[in-house]
This record gives structure tokens, C-alpha cells and sequence, in this order.
């Protein structure tokens, strides 16, 4: 019997990867071809050898498909509908500034058509005029947040060309911060935008329940994060968690989210004659987003390294910090209530932003940053940990300044111009 003969009636088990159904599903295939195989073995016997080697070419090319179709359905599928820093969207978008009178009531249509969306996303954000200006708005604010934090470190954030994309596809903690960076700015805009009256399908927050009702009363417009959250899990869509990968990023989408959601503040405004304050007018509000950025810094700076480990209670996989990992302990109610994990190994907590492997030195020029060559610095702050021990150039320049400002009623502020010489540095190459 000839090799390709025996390769038909005889195929290798099922690769590694295939499990449950897909593996069924390749068994069953396997099966059909070797059923088919018997069923034209004798008729190819009485062919001539030319039409015998077509039928084998056929028979031959058949097999090989199904197999590539069912690796192709064993393949996990894709773990998020990414968008902002995550996703493709273009970092500098124009406003659509110039559009006929007669358009301007779509003109969102064709904003939503440049953030390169997801055909979900693409419809949610065509619902309401206001959602397109607002998924703007937060690719904004969180770009301009990541290189803020990020102005005095070797990775400052680079966004633009191929370094973001690197990035995305590794599991660093800048890949980490871009998540939780990107989901947060995406809830912050949007519970804004609900009570600046941006938006057609939401207003201010509801007033919560409150024990005393005689002496506050629920005023003003608070952000409205109820649904801003709804719409930002709804417009993510549901995510897999068939790989370590998936479940990481997951996690670090939440953070963002669970950051904006613990910074939220009661602000309150007193009624009353001679401001005796008899009742309060409050409401709900975001921090700054300059906030949420500097909390999810110091998150960037605590990141646990993580791999995935088997629950023997449960049998599922779940991420943990593995062995030699220091975390901090956890109180005595979560002791209580967590069941006791192997030795050296701990679950990472809801609010820890997590990476799967360490990040380069982004010293050098690479696929994930174009190093910190002629990177300005600061001589006694950040110099020697921005130039990697190159050293750093001093250059002397003169600048033009306002100084010596007076205040004139009313009401304008007058200064002079002063020239003033300054040194800056830069790391060498």
C-alpha cells in the first residue's frame, strides 16, 4: 500500500489543541474518510492508473480540508471588541467641521464610520448623536492621561506608528495600564456626558436611597456611572476566557472601570438663612480624570506578574501570582471567606492591575518604542534612569518669559517680557 494510502485510511489522532466537540468533530471526520476510502478502493483498482491517481488526488485534497476547517473552529476566537488606546482607532481625529448645513444632523454617522468600530459598535454608536463625539472625547482624554503619567519614564506612552500595536500583542504592564487606562476614560466620558445633556438616552444619576430625607434633598446633576457602565460592557461586548491572555485583559478593563467607580464623590450645596444650612442639595460626581490617571499609575507600578493555575475545588483555571510572589495579606473577613490556595500561591486582588511577562528595558530602539536618544530630561530628577546610564547632554538656550505681571482694574493683567537662560538636557544615543 502506497504512503498517501496509508495517510487516508489511516490519519494521525487529533492534535493536542482539539478538545470536547472540536475533537469529536475531527474523530467523526476521520471516520467518513475512511469509510470512503474502502468504498472506492475497489472501484480504483479497475481504473486506469492516471484516472486512479486523480481520484487519490481528489480524496487526498478532501481530507485536507476538513482537517484545516476543524483546526480553524479549535482556534479560540477573538477575546474583546477593543477600542481607544486598545484598539485601531486613529489617535488625531478631526472635527467634522465643514459638513453642509443640510448634513450636520448625521454628521456622527461619519464620525462613527472613522473610529474604524465593530459593526455592534458601530450601531451603538449611530443610536445617539451624542455617542460619537463622546467615543472621541475618551480616546482623548486617555491618550493625553497615559503620556502625562508617563512623561517622566523611558516608555512615555508612545502612541502613534507601529511601537502601540507591539505592545498590544505582549503582555507588559504598559500593555496593562493601556487597558485599564482605555476602559476608564471610555466610563468617565461617557457619565459626563450624561449630565452635561450631551446625550439622548440618559440624564443625570438617579438619587439614591437616602436615610434622611427631611434633611437632604437630591439636587443638582450628578454623573450618571449606572449607565455608563452598562453601555461600556454592552459596547465591549462579552469576552472569552479560554486563554491567560483573555482573562488578564479582562481584568485590567475592569480595574478601570472599578477605579472610576471608587472615585466617585458626594458634593453638596447648603440652603438656609445666614447659611445655617437647614437642607442640603447634593449630588454624585466624578474625580478628575487626572486623578483616575495617577491612581492607575501607581496601579502600573504595583502590577503582579501572573500565570494560571488549577482550582482543585472547582477544576476551572484561574489566574494566580505563582511562587515567589510577595502580596500583601489579606484581612481576616477574606480569609475567611477564600479557601486556602497551595503554598506561594495567591490569587491577584479585583483592583491589581496584572502582566503576564516582564517588559523590556526601552533603552533601544524596538519594535515597542524608539528608545530614549535625545529624550529630554531632568538633571536631578530623571536623567540617569531615562538615558540607561549613557549620560546626558547640557545645553544652554536663552527664553522669552512674561514677568514682573500687574493687575489693573479692571480688569486685565499686564506683564513684561523677560529673556531668561536656561540649561535642558538630553540623553545621549
Amino acid at each position: 500500500m502506497r504512503v498517501r494510502e496509508r495517510a487516508l485510511l489511516h490519519p494521525s489522532p487529533p492534535p493536542p489543541q482539539l478538545v470536547g466537540g472540536a475533537a469529536r468533530l475531527y474523530k467523526r471526520c476521520a471516520a467518513a474518510g475512511r469509510r470512503l476510502q474502502r468504498s472506492y478502493s475497489e472501484e480504483r483498482n479497475d481504473l486506469p492508473w492516471s484516472r486512479s491517481k486523480m481520484l487519490d488526488g481528489h480524496l487526498l485534497l478532501g481530507w485536507l480540508s476538513v482537517t484545516v476547517v476543524v483546526s480553524l473552529l479549535s482556534l479560540p476566537g477573538p477575546a474583546a471588541a477593543y477600542f481607544g488606546l486598545t484598539g485601531n482607532e486613529p489617535l488625531s481625529i478631526l472635527p467634522l467641521n465643514s459638513l453642509p448645513e443640510e448634513n450636520v444632523g448625521r454628521a456622527h454617522f461619519k464620525l462613527c464610520d472613522r473610529l474604524k468600530l465593530e459593526k455592534k459598535q458601530r450601531r451603538m454608536c449611530r443610536r445617539d448623536p451624542g455617542v460619537a463625539e463622546t467615543l472621541r472625547e475618551a480616546i482623548t482624554i486617555s491618550a493625553l492621561e497615559c503620556q502625562y503619567q508617563f512623561r517622566f519614564e523611558r516608555w512615555n506612552c508612545t502612541l502613534e506608528g507601529r511601537h502601540r500595536a507591539n505592545i498590544l500583542k505582549r503582555g507588559f504592564k504598559e500593555t496593562a495600564f493601556l487597558y485599564a487606562v482605555s476602559s476608564a476614560g471610555l466610563t468617565h466620558a461617557l457619565a459626563k456626558a450624561c449630565s452635561a445633556g450631551r446625550m439622548e438616552r440618559c440624564t443625570c444619576d438617579e438619587a439614591p436611597h437616602l436615610e434622611n430625607r427631611e434633611a437632604w434633598q437630591w439636587g443638582g446633576c450628578g454623573d450618571n456611572l449606572k449607565y455608563a457602565n452598562k453601555f461600556v460592557k454592552d459596547f465591549l461586548g462579552k469576552r472569552s476566557n479560554k486563554d491567560l491572555r483573555a482573562r488578564v485583559d479582562l481584568h485590567n478593563t475592569n480595574v478601570g472601570m472599578k477605579v472610576i467607580k471608587a472615585g466617585v464623590e458626594t458634593t453638596c450645596k447648603c440652603h438656609g438663612v445666614s447659611g445655617s444650612c437647614t437642607v442640603q442639595t447634593c449630588w454624585r460626581q466624578l474625580q478628575p480624570f487626572h486623578m483616575i490617571g495617577k491612581e492607575l499609575k501607581q496601579r502600573y507600578e504595583t502590577s503582579v506578574k501572573v500565570g494560571s493555575s488549577s482550582n482543585e475545588a472547582t477544576g476551572e483555571a484561574e489566574l494566580s501570582t505563582g511562587r515567589g510572589q510577595q502580596q500583601q495579606q489579606p484581612t481576616q473577613q477574606q480569609q475567611q471567606q477564600q479557601p486556602p490556595l497551595p503554598a506561594g500561591e495567591q490569587i491577584p486582588r479585583t483592583m491589581d492591575l496584572l502582566h503576564i511577562e516582564d517588559s523590556p528595558s526601552f533603552c533601544r530602539p524596538s519594535k515597542y518604542s524608539s528608545g530614549t536618544a535625545a529624550r529630554k530630561c531632568y538633571k536631578d530628577k530623571n536623567c540617569d534612569a531615562i538615558c540607561c546610564g549613557r549620560g546626558h547632554n547640557t545645553q544652554s538656550r536663552e527664553v522669552t518669559r512674561p514677568c514682573q505681571c500687574q493687575v489693573h482694574w479692571c480688569c486685565y493683567v499686564e506683564c513684561k517680557q523677560c529673556m531668561q537662560r536656561e540649561e535642558v538636557y538630553t540623553c545621549k544615543a
